[in-house]
């Protein structure tokens, strides 16, 4: 793959000269725990229906990722080729990530939720070379899914399957202890080491490529702000193919040579009682994952004294979530934002979570700039709302393919596309979206794409798709149509179209509502600050 990272040159002295870009690679913090802490546990993964983890020390972690690397390597994927996984947290999703950087691949986690249509256009895009699936994850057969997209596929190299029994399972074509040695490392500092694809206004996923100095810039001012440690049992129960989860779940526990424990399916009881067995200390998730722990903690589940730190981005969080949490458990949650173009870049510390977390989306990790205008690009004073500007030293290297929708001034400010105003102490509130996504559980909903689906159907004439509140997910989906004449178009319809065009069901509008006329502009836009006002009606605060 060309990689084109145009936001990199212009970045590359000041980032460096200023200590913000170290020139490190997660191989360095790798091969550091092989050295001091071998016998230290790495990874402990849990899978679901199985009381039993699968442990890793520093040194056996090393081993399987030198296997790997190697069978990569044999099924000719080489320096900057990109590397597809749809694994939920599992040991072989870090040990593919850590086998990537030994031989200078790109990796490119992909959510379990995707299906055909979103994954074919997402491996064209990054003319992936190797697609590596589970066999079947929560009765879902992806082994069949993957068999039936390869004709689609004109560069995909191989499929690898996890848990499978053909000559494609995982075991055999990348734990083969027979393939040649590895020649040095090949991943440099700014080379592209990670492909994550992303949803916004356009609708389609754009591929966010980020280096190890724009990712590490963002981990090392993060685990600062939450003074992580080597000590730390970091929990990795959100899912690693989102930014958050693949940095801060996966890369932090390996730069801090301390432990990570992996769950691949949410079940709060389960959580719970993983928390107390393997003391952990840190996690991060969206908030609906501790609204779901109190919830088991008021039902009678014991607490772990040593949990103590939790981390929630991906959508507001609701306040009384941060009295529950402190008040059940003992856990103080901070809030973060960010974007996956830049990782979390706001954070509120610890020691003023209980203070800030309710009314705040954090303060700037080292070396983030913020600013805020108005509709003429001017400045606005503290405590005005407008539209949010970054500059960070963790701002991603471009859009695969896409430098047109970069979206970064000539100084180097990122537009968010999201309304804030910071305080006086300089801790921002995220006050509104200008773009159109739903966040749904922290999940971005691609409202164009779901919506250029709908319109397709024979028998809608518009359609719009807007967010409702709901006390768990923090919003859910509904979809309004206006239909064409002498049509009809109910909820099962809807349900069952959308299956047949192959979209995620995460992305499911919730809710279907049919008007026989839709609110418009005069020329002919639809209003939709008028259907989400009709939409709040439906939904729970």
């Amino acid at each position: 793959m060309n990689f084109d990272p145009v936001l990199l040159a212009s970045r590359m002295q000041p980032m460096k000269s200023q200590g913000l870009w170290r020139d490190e690679t997660i191989n360095l913090y790798f091969q550091r725990a092989l050295e001091q802490c071998p016998d230290k546990p790495a990874v402990v993964s849990y899978r679901a229906g199985s009381d039993e983890a699968i442990r890793l020390s520093y040194r056996e972690l090393g081993a399987r990722v030198d296997r790997i690397a190697r069978g990569l390597v044999a099924l000719g994927v080489g320096r900057s080729d990109v590397v597809t996984w749809q694994l939920p947290n599992c040991w072989e999703f870090v040990a593919l990530a850590l086998a990537c950087a030994r031989i200078g691949a790109a990796a490119n986690p992909v959510m379990p939720i995707f299906r055909q249509h979103e994954l074919n256009f997402m491996l064209n895009m990054g003319e992936s070379k190797v697609f590596v699936v589970p066999k079947q994850f929560r009765n879902f057969d992806y082994e069949s899914m993957a068999r039936g997209m390869l004709p689609k596929l004109p560069h995909l190299k191989q499929l690898v399957v996890v848990g499978g029994d053909g000559e494609d399972s995982f075991d055999k074509l990348l734990l083969r202890d027979d393939t040649p040695a590895l020649p040095a490392p090949a991943l440099e500092p700014d080379d592209v080491m990670l492909l994550m694809y992303t949803s916004g206004t356009t609708g389609e996923p754009k591929g966010v490529m980020h280096t190890s100095n724009t990712l590490f810039a963002n981990l090392h001012g993060y685990i600062e702000i939450m003074e992580l440690g080597g000590d730390d049992v970091v929990l990795g129960a959100s899912p690693m193919a989102h930014l958050t989860g693949f940095g801060f779940l996966a890369m932090v526990p390996i730069i801090l040579n301390s432990t990570m424990v992996l769950l691949d399916v949410w079940d709060p009881r389960r959580a719970l009682k993983i928390i107390r067995d393997e003391g952990v200390s840190f996690s991060m998730s969206a908030a609906t994952f501790v609204a779901d722990m109190c919830l088991e903690v008021e039902n009678g589940e014991p607490v772990s004294p040593r949990f103590t730190k939790y981390s929630c981005a991906g959508a507001p969080i609701p306040p009384a979530v941060v009295e529950r949490a402190y008040a059940l458990m003992g856990l103080r949650i901070s809030s973060a934002w960010g974007m996956t173009e830049m990782g979390a870049v706001t954070v509120t510390e610890p020691a003023r979570a209980l203070e800030k977390t309710p009314c705040s989306d954090g303060r700037p990790l080292a070396g983030v700039e913020l600013k805020v205008v108005g509709a003429d690009g001017k400045a606005l004073k503290t405590g005005q709302a407008g539209e949010l500007l970054v500059r960070a030293p963790s701002l991603f290297a471009g859009y695969l393919k896409r430098p047109h929708l970069n979206g970064v001034d000539a100084e180097g400010w990122f537009d968010t596309g999201d309304i804030a105003f910071i305080d006086a102490e300089g801790y921002i509130r995220i006050s509104g979206r200008s773009k159109d996504v739903v966040i749904r559980g922290g999940e971005n909903i691609p409202v164009v794409e779901v919506e250029n689906l709908l319109y397709k159907h024979p028998a809608i004439s518009l359609v719009a798709v807007v967010g409702y509140p709901d006390r768990r997910f923090g919003e859910r989906v509904c979809a309004f149509v206006a239909l064409k004449p002498g049509c009809s178009f109910t909820f099962e319809d809807m349900t069952a179209y959308l299956t047949e065009q192959q979209l995620s069901k995460t992305y499911f509008p919730e809710r279907l509502e049919v008007l026989e006329d839709m609110p418009q502009t005069p020329s002919g836009k639809l209003q939709k600050f008028k259907l989400r006002e009709m939409a709040k009606e439906f939904g729970e605060s």
